[in-house]
Parts: C-alpha cells; sequence; structure tokens
C-alpha cells in the first residue's frame, strides 16, 4: 500500500499523507510522488485546485524518515539523504510557486518537513489540535524545506526564537507567525472539503475561517524581539543581573538541549535569508548545510541520541555557544557545483 493516497475528486486533486503509524513522515517516494501528480495537475484544466491533507488524529506530518538519514550516513553512504533533500527542495519550491490554489489541512503535529508540505501552500488551514515546529536544532540539523523563509518574514525576532527553541506553536501562535492562514475547527473540514471539490473555489477557506486564538507569541513579542536581536548566541545568552521573563528563561532552557553549532548555523541562514526573502534563497541556504551535514555537523549524533538509543544524551561538537566562526563557515558556505541553484548572486 503506497504511504500516499493520490486522486482527483470533482475540481480538485486531492493528495493524502496515510503513513499514520509513521505519524506521516515523509520518505522519499512519498516526494516523488507528490511532485509528479502536482506537474500532472499543473496543466489540467478540469482540476482548480489542490488538497493535501493526512490520515489520522496525531499528525499531518511529523518531518521526514530520519531513521533512513542515519543509516546511510554511518554506513558512509551519503549520496541517498543528498538526492532526498534535493529532491523534497524541489517539492517544496514547487509548492511556494505553484500556480494553483493550495490548500493545505493541518491537524496535530507539523514538523520539519511537515512545513515543508503545508507551510508554502496558498491556504494553510490549522485546527486546536495543530501544533507547528522546527525542532531541528534538537537532532543536530537546521530548519530546512525553505521554512527558514517563513522564519525570515515572521514578526520581529520570532524568526530567530522559532528556528532556536523548536517552540511549539499553537493554532493561534501560527495564525500570527506566518505558518497558517486561517483557524478551521475539524469538524468543519468534511464540508470544506466537498465545497472545494464540488465549486474548486478556493475562497471557501476563508469564508469558514473562525477568529484564530490569541497568540502567546504576540504577547510575548517585546521580550523576544530585545534578546533575540543579538548578535551571535553567547549575546543571546548573556542577560541582565535581574531574572530573565519567563518566556527567555523557557526559551533559554530548551536551547540548552540543543547542538550550539546548529544553532549558530541556523542563525546565520536565517538572517541571510532575511536579507533576501525568497524560497529559493532559503533553499540554497539550507541545502549548503545539509548537503555536509552528514560529515561535518552533529546530525548523526543527534538522531543517534533522539530515536536510535533513545538515550537523549547526543555528544555535541561544542560545549559552549561561542562556535567559531570556521566551524560555521564551513557548514554554510557555497557549494560550488554541488550547488542545490546556481549561486552567482549569494
Amino acid at each position: 500500500m503506497s504511504d500516499v493516497d493520490i486522486r482527483t475528486e470533482g475540481r480538485a486533486g486531492r493528495i493524502t499523507l496515510t503513513r499514520e503509524k509513521a505519524l506521516n513522515a515523509l520518505t522519499w517516494d512519498m516526494v516523488i510522488q507528490i511532485e509528479d501528480a502536482l506537474v500532472k495537475w499543473r496543466s489540467d484544466d478540469a482540476i482548480a485546485l489542490v488538497i493535501i491533507d493526512a490520515a489520522g488524529p496525531k499528525a499531518f506530518c511529523a518531518g521526514g524518515d530520519i531513521a533512513q538519514i542515519y543509516a546511510t550516513g554511518t554506513a558512509g553512504d551519503y549520496g541517498p539523504a543528498r538526492r532526498f533533500w534535493r529532491d523534497e527542495y524541489r517539492l517544496n519550491a514547487m509548492i511556494a510557486g505553484y500556480d494553483k490554489p493550495i490548500v493545505a489541512l493541518m491537524q496535530g503535529f507539523v514538523m520539519g518537513g511537515g512545513v515543508g508540505i503545508g507551510g508554502h501552500c496558498s491556504h494553510r488551514v490549522v485546527d486546536d489540535s495543530t501544533r507547528v515546529a522546527l525542532p531541528e536544532c534538537g537532532i543536530g540539523l537546521v530548519p530546512d524545506v525553505g521554512s527558514t523563509l517563513l522564519l525570515a518574514r515572521a514578526p520581529g525576532r520570532l524568526g530567530e526564537f522559532l528556528g532556536l527553541t523548536g517552540y511549539r506553536m499553537d493554532a493561534g501562535d501560527a495564525v500570527y507567525a506566518g505558518f497558517a492562514d486561517v483557524m478551521i475547527p475539524q469538524d468543519a473540514w468534511p464540508d470544506l472539503i466537498a465545497a472545494l471539490c464540488t465549486d474548486g473555489d478556493a475562497s471557501a477557506v476563508q469564508a469558514a475561517a473562525l477568529p484564530a486564538p490569541q497568540s502567546k507569541l504576540a504577547a510575548w513579542r517585546s521580550d523576544i524581539d530585545n534578546v533575540f536581536a543579538a548578535g551571535d548566541l553567547p549575546g543571546i545568552r548573556q542577560q541582565p543581573a535581574a531574572v530573565p521573563p519567563a518566556p527567555i528563561t523557557n526559551a533559554l532552557d530548551l536551547m540548552e538541549r540543543n547542538s550550539p553549532l546548529s544553532m549558530a548555523c541556523t542563525l546565520q541562514i536565517v538572517r541571510a535569508v532575511r536579507a533576501d526573502p525568497t524560497i529559493h534563497t532559503a533553499l540554497t541556504h539550507e541545502f549548503r548545510y545539509t548537503f555536509r551535514s552528514q560529515q561535518g555537523s552533529d546530525l548523526l549524533e543527534g538522531i543517534r541520541a533522539a530515536i536510535i538509543d533513545r538515550d537523549r544524551s547526543p555528544k555535541w561538537r561544542h560545549t559552549s555557544w561561542d562556535v567559531p566562526a570556521d566551524d560555521i563557515a564551513a557548514l554554510t558556505a557555497p557549494l560550488g557545483p554541488d550547488a542545490l541553484y546556481p549561486e552567482t548572486s549569494l
């Protein structure tokens, strides 16, 4: 049985992630199938829009299949992961630039690769169960799949905060930070899908929307902006003698679990993308890191600690947040002929 159900219903192309037991985590085969469907529907006049949803209550998509990345990486075979990222990023860019509406219905966990599928759609729907996060620094990676574009566009310094902490956004936070567009209760989704399939009119999404819950991030913005505007990780960590506000204390606690190298590179990438906020810029910078990540970063150790041995005690390459500039450059410098896109302007 396929891990993604692709079909047409009325005026809509339907894509449903069906790898429910794995929280709909993306595999390479799923990426290729989704891409093939989008390519086909792009020129099909009978298809007015695309709907992407997922099976099960727990997750829209909780990321990519990192166990496979660990297996090939520890064997010294870096090709499969690089191919996966290259193809996945091509899909992310296609979704971001698609010339028909794409409606994403995102319940439960939306993390990593799930943000790459749902976060670039033209109409992004969340509900009370939704939890959006970019926890990549916790496994020695950086936020990728074009997510650094969303981070760069987030209000104030929320991009740095979200990328460095892996904070889980609820529906109100996701709408406020620009990772979702509308809040629609999940029990209204069947009627919404039926209307979209019948009429092919994406304006039904906005018509069904309810006011989003109040965002905690909005209430914390002032403190977050003050702290996460610092020039580097040590600057973010340095606090006044007085006790920092609770959200900042919690943020620093979350960051203590993460790879310092990943966080330092994330900070640099988000700010580089903010200077030129396009999907291609984001993917270009992200691919520089992911291409090298199985050899030169904390990724394999992070995956080992999180899902292989499950000891939750990774041995990061750096014990200090003061990561040498040369180590950051080694993972973020241009790739030359291996680049995702020509890098003449970056």
